[in-house]
């Protein structure tokens, strides 16, 4: 009589790893998601996982990018990404060759340390804190870019419109890395009002307090200026900034706009 269990097909692949097999077979799959080239999920948002016996869909990590790069398409910033990175900018000087490498030790391993860049015109602050957003956001952190005047107008214009304002401020006090360019920006001669201070201490004190925030600014000011402005601020900016706030001297020199070809 022949051993029924003989006669049946054998395999020793498990539940599990038939699910294993199956997502990553799935993983393997090409997406189409446009504008960032993802490895985890090949652009296809998601990734297959096998868990507690289950086959799962968990969202990547590269949909947080992506939503980054809509709001920096949105801000403007898209195109400074590639053009303005460590290896574009140029350091020929010992001062430049010193900011670059303390912005680069800053974008390596920030760990909710502040980076603070003010002093020159035209010296390569923005391209610098824009190299930095830039590996911070591929690096899988997402960002936003608020230039300050631009920004700092529209929501005094809405602070009395609470929904409104709650809605256009949150992202920029939450936001995993904030870029603030011009910090506290002012017509020539003129000190930022009461309501600039206001709205730069909501959104700073905010990310003070939540250390894994990570807050990049540049200024035309100097951080014992800010601290002249308004100690509050200022000192905030000073204890999280240490170790990364550096200040380029006024020379018109400097000022690569004079002398660009």
């Amino acid at each position: 009589m022949k051993n029924p269990e003989a006669s049946a097909p054998y395999s020793n692949e498990s539940e599990s790893d038939r699910l294993q097999k199956r997502a990553d077979s799935y993983n393997k799959e090409v997406g189409s998601l446009p504008g960032y080239d993802c490895p985890k999920c090949l652009n296809k948002s998601h990734i297959a996982i096998v868990r507690d016996g289950y086959e799962v869909m968990a969202q990547c990590s590269c949909m947080g990018i992506r939503e980054s790069m809509r709001r920096i398409e949105k801000s403007g910033l898209s195109k400074s990404l590639s053009e303005c990175t460590f290896e574009k900018y140029t350091a020929s000087d010992a001062w430049q060759i010193n900011i670059k490498a303390t912005v680069e030790r800053f974008a390596e391993n920030p760990a909710g340390a502040w980076l603070y860049i003010g002093g020159q015109v035209g010296a390569g602050k923005t391209h610098l804190c824009t190299a930095a957003v830039g590996k911070l956001l591929h690096a899988g952190m997402s960002a936003h870019y608020m230039l300050w005047r631009d920004e700092s107008v529209r929501l005094k214009a809405i602070v009395n419109n609470d929904e409104e304002y709650a809605a256009d401020i949150t992202p920029l006090k939450t936001v995993d890395v904030l870029y603030i360019d011009d910090f506290l920006k002012t017509e020539r001669g003129k000190l930022p009002t009461a309501a600039d201070i206001n709205l730069a201490f909501e959104i700073l004190n905010h990310r003070y307090i939540n250390r894994e925030l990570v807050t990049i600014l540049s200024s035309e000011l100097s951080v014992e200026q800010l601290l002249d402005v308004d100690e509050a601020v200022g000192s905030r900016i000073f204890q999280r900034t240490r170790g990364y706030s550096l200040h380029i001297s006024h020379s018109r020199d400097k000022n690569y706009r004079l002398h660009a070809t």
